[in-house]
């Protein structure tokens, strides 16, 4: 009776963790402008919260403002109002907006001013000996200050006194607005994948092309080497790459077998049975990988006219994200003469694992 072989080839694709990128976008408060207030009139007046979010803490405040006036100038009281930004209307704090723990971290302009230990939940008391100053420009940052609870507009009110500690009439008055808003969370995922899958052939780069899960080696012979090829693929967004195993025995037919090889050339004559996951000549059969990324053959599996096949080892691998890369497993059959009649076949399963 003459040898016959036949190979049936599976592949398993298994990911073992699950990544989940995500990117968060917090949109704030910009600077915004306050309309017409009464008498000497504050310009160019602006606030800037470092967060713009509803019960924001640690918020820096940025203020800035040009005094019209030349004079003696002693405070300068920044009131914030949830209900008006007119002189005449009393203030009415905002709910949770905290001043109290606010520090005066950088000025400009004029210079020289503190905060004064009389500020309050809802006022910035600045002070300095009363000085004649010319008019101009000034901006003061503090933080520390927790926002306002709730989503909506509120009001600052600016006041220059001659007094240091804001008693007295005003000299200059000026308001602006600014609003507190929910901010808005965006974010996306990107799914982690690995894509594998085997083949007697598989087009270009391609999974959906992939046929063929068994090979007929044909009858065995002592005096020429029977051989054939398949076709793995494999692509992952792993950061740690993928490995690549073969498990299976050598090719048996009821108790008797073919000797699996280590790293051994074709020896025609004797019986062996080996793959390797490269271009032959010692025969003529096999590709090298082809395709983008940096995956290789493991080096048992990775040289030239070398057979080996160890159910369980890692036959390819790559160190991290990976494009598509086709490898092309060359299979390599010699019995001897005197190797015992029979049908010898064996099933080889190719098993990718992603390293997430």
């Amino acid at each position: 009776m003459a040898q016959q072989g036949l190979l049936w080839l599976r592949a398993r694709a298994h990911v073992i963790f699950v990544a989940i990128v995500m990117v968060a976008l917090l949109v704030g408060a910009g600077p915004f402008f306050a309309s017409q207030a009464l008498g000497a009139q504050i310009t160019s007046r602006s606030l800037k919260p470092s967060d713009g979010r509803p019960g924001a803490h640690n918020v820096v405040y940025e203020t800035s403002f040009s005094i019209p006036t030349t004079g003696t100038v002693g405070s300068i009281e920044i009131l914030f109002c949830s209900n008006s930004a007119l002189i005449e209307d009393v203030c009415a704090p905002p709910y949770g907006l905290d001043a109290l723990n606010a520090n005066l971290t950088t000025q400009s302009g004029p210079g020289g001013f503190v905060l004064s230990p009389t500020s309050g939940v809802n006022n910035l008391l600045l002070t300095r000996t009363p000085t004649n100053l010319n008019a101009g420009p000034a901006s003061f940052t503090f933080d520390q200050i927790v926002n306002p609870t709730d989503a909506g507009s509120y009001y600052v009110k600016v006041f220059t006194y001659a007094s240091a500690d804001a008693t007295g009439p005003s000299t200059d008055f000026g308001a602006m607005a600014f609003p507190i808003m929910e901010g808005y969370d965006v974010s996306a995922e990107v799914p982690p994948y690995l894509t594998f899958c085997t083949g007697v052939g598989i087009t270009g780069f391609d999974c959906s092309t992939a046929q063929g899960d068994q090979i007929g080696l044909g009858e065995l012979n002592s005096v020429t080497s029977n051989v054939a090829q398949s076709q793995a693929l494999a692509a992952t967004n792993a950061g740690s790459g993928y490995n690549i195993y073969v498990h299976g025995t050598t090719m048996t037919s009821g108790n008797n077998i073919i000797p699996a090889m280590l790293n051994a050339t074709s020896q025609v004559g004797s019986s062996q049975f080996g793959i390797n996951l490269r271009s032959n000549s010692n025969p003529d059969i096999g590709q090298d990988p082809t395709g983008g990324g940096t995956a290789t053959p493991m080096p048992n599996y990775n040289l030239a006219n070398r057979f080996r096949l160890v159910s369980g080892e890692a036959i390819a691998s790559a160190s991290g994200v990976q494009d598509y890369k086709k490898f092309t497993m060359s299979y390599l059959v010699n019995v001897s003469k005197d190797q015992p009649p029979g049908v010898y076949s064996t099933t080889l399963t190719y098993v990718c694992v992603a390293n997430f």
